[in-house]
């Protein structure tokens, strides 16, 4: 039986590899039907194929970027979320990931603890993808890079500061650090780190421009992109306190006017405008976010491609 080729993390994977599923994206967006119409890529890929998707997080874009994007490919959807699992009810996620593997040809996981997706990837016989877990989110990176090549130009060289909380949103931005030889400079109280310990130790053995700081302007200072996210996750305690830490890195005009003249912004939504972004800076001509969102769909639409069929010559 052939090895299945699981999504899990960016570091994972060879940088070829994520250049060549990148590149597809841009190839199927250029492709993309037209408002109104639906029609089905390079002769449907993804044909008779089914793709379960698993949510023990709530989802607005994972689940509709991941189900339009399927069914675009000419495959189906079934959606089961956490309720509907019997994984709350005492079932193992080897037990699941070994009967899920006897009905469909993937499996989408968006998990509250990453070993869950592990466990569920060791003991699959069918790819299993990453659509998020509390310690990365490699769907959000591919979409993101894709966005700044849009946007800027090759990403290779270039910028990047991230600033707010060592989440897993900047724990992937690491990741691809290393994978598309960007220069990222990360500003995060030192406090809200620990989401970043894993990655943090994995690129001390990797070629990788980074610095971590507790000064947003430094980070923010000549960047080509700046990058943040909301301040409280899912599951996140200590409200109040995490706020107070993150005040001084919101991203405003003025943090924004450090950066490079030409610099865009993106935020991988949902924003709360107010907290970790302005809507001077999110709502302006700069903020590429929509276009970022867009992009979840064309970049899964080649990560499923990749895992369930390979790209095509």
């Amino acid at each position: 039986m052939d090895t299945p080729r699981h999504f899990l993390d960016l570091h994972e994977l060879d940088a070829g590899v994520l250049r060549a599923i990148l590149e597809h994206a841009k190839a199927l967006k250029a492709a993309r039907p037209s408002r109104g119409k639906v029609s089905l890529d390079e002769g449907a890929p993804l044909d008779g194929m089914m793709l379960a998707m698993l949510f023990e997080k709530p989802s607005t874009r994972t689940r509709m970027s991941f189900n339009v994007g399927m069914r675009q490919l000419g495959g189906q959807v079934v959606v089961l979320n956490a309720d509907d699992l019997q994984l709350g009810r005492g079932e193992t996620i080897v037990d699941t990931a070994r009967v899920l593997s006897r009905y469909v040809d993937a499996i989408m996981i968006r998990s509250n603890r990453h070993q869950n997706m592990l466990d569920l990837a060791s003991h699959a016989t069918v790819p299993v993808i990453n659509g998020l877990t509390d310690d990365s989110h490699p769907c959000q990176l591919m979409a993101d890079v894709l966005t700044f090549e849009e946007h800027v130009g090759p990403i290779r060289g270039k910028s990047i500061a991230w600033v707010g909380d060592g989440n897993n949103v900047a724990a992937s931005w690491i990741h691809a650090a290393a994978k598309f030889g960007f220069s990222l400079r990360l500003a995060c109280p030192e406090d809200l780190r620990g989401g970043l310990t894993a990655a943090l130790e994995w690129a001390r053995y990797e070629t990788i421009d980074m610095s971590v700081s507790a000064n947003p302007i430094e980070a923010v200072a000549g960047a080509d992109c700046v990058v943040t996210d909301t301040w409280v996750s899912m599951g996140d305690a200590d409200i109040d306190a995490r706020c107070e830490m993150l005040a001084p890195y919101q991203v405003d005009k003025k943090l924004m006017s450090h950066a490079a003249s030409n610099a865009i912004f993106m935020h991988c939504l949902p924003a709360h405008r107010g907290e970790e972004v302005t809507a001077e800076v999110i709502d302006s001509s700069c903020s590429v976010v929509w276009d970022e969102a867009e992009n979840r769909l064309h970049a899964q639409k080649a990560i499923l491609v990749w895992a369930m069929a390979g790209l095509p010559a």
